[in-house]
């Protein structure tokens, strides 16, 4: 799957995944009264907005990048209709050729770490037949509780030929309390913990090669370059997905070295910059009618920004 993956960055020559993470203020009021007008101001009609908001953003940036990153946590705040249009987004943007990143950051042990993998990424037995849940392209996972946790979902996207996005260095600010922790590791050297994590994500992804990279990404945000040049040192066959451009403060700057001389490496990711572009003073020339045009300029100046970073490396 991350040879499919390259190869639409490559195509596009756009290393950029748009975050699908509807928020009812981010909704043009056109929309959200239309919605409730319809179904009330239900779950079912805050459901309904966040379907017809985001199938206006894919219409009009789906030519222009390779992926999508729909976060779920936005559609399970609604339960079952918020599932419902997170399921029914998923496969809209498999319909537009786009590659989906659900960014579910699942992580237990056993049989629970395994039916998570097998309903984002796989398909569950039922009798003599087997049904597919979400089925994403890849997942991002928490890798607190080690190798059991991590493990059943490398099996299952190697059995799927997909892949998933292990959580290294998150781009909060409050990701230090943890991921800066100095620990102890197998070599008995003291190094920080995201670290020790990056040695570990490299150590899976070695056995699930898909091409020069492996299907087992990592998670690095923008917002800690010197971290990320780091990390990308111990992970040479690793793609990085990295959160925290735009509205958290990452630019293409920021990231250049987090990519390898081929261009690839690294795929970034921009939610509320791109998906509430038109509220921005940037864009506010479109207005709420144009939300979709805002989205698709926002986009075409993030391109033009990594490039820039890219070509004076």
């Amino acid at each position: 799957m991350i040879r499919r993956l390259n190869e639409a960055i490559l195509k596009t020559g756009a290393p950029i995944v748009v975050g699908l993470d509807p928020n009812l203020k981010f909704i043009p009021e056109t929309i959200r009264k239309k919605a409730f007008a319809e179904y009330g101001e239900t779950a079912e009609g805050a459901a309904e907005a966040f379907w017809q908001f985001n199938r206006e953003i894919v219409d009009h940036v789906a030519d222009l990048i390779p992926a999508v990153k729909p976060q779920i946590a936005m559609y399970e705040q609604f339960g079952l209709p918020g599932l419902a249009v997170y399921d029914r987004t998923v496969r809209y943007c498999h319909e537009k050729g786009l590659i989906v990143i659900a960014d579910i950051k699942r992580g237990d042990i056993g049989s629970t770490s395994q039916a998570y993998a097998l309903g984002h990424l796989g398909s569950t037995p039922v009798g003599g037949t087997s049904v597919r849940g979400f089925d994403a392209d890849f997942v991002t996972v928490n890798p607190y509780l080690g190798s059991d946790g991590v493990k059943p979902f490398i099996e299952v996207a190697a059995g799927e030929g997909k892949g998933i996005f292990v959580l290294v260095k998150t781009s909060n600010p409050s990701s230090s309390e943890l991921q800066d922790l100095m620990v102890q590791d197998g070599r008995g050297q003291m190094r920080p913990l995201y670290e020790v994590v990056g040695e570990l994500v490299d150590t899976w992804g070695s056995g699930l090669m898909d091409g020069e990279y492996s299907d087992v990404g990592a998670v690095v945000g923008a917002t800690y370059p010197e971290q990320g040049r780091a990390l990308r040192q111990i992970m040479k066959h690793t793609v990085f997905l990295v959160p925290g451009y735009g509205a958290q403060g990452g630019r293409g700057r920021d990231l250049a070295h987090f990519f390898h001389p081929d261009g690839l490496g690294a795929i970034v990711n921009s939610s509320r910059g791109i998906i509430a572009a038109w509220k921005e003073e940037a864009y506010a020339a479109y207005g709420e009618a144009a939300f979709g045009e805002a989205a698709r300029a926002a986009v075409v100046a993030m391109k033009e920004d990594i490039r820039g970073a890219l070509e004076g490396k």
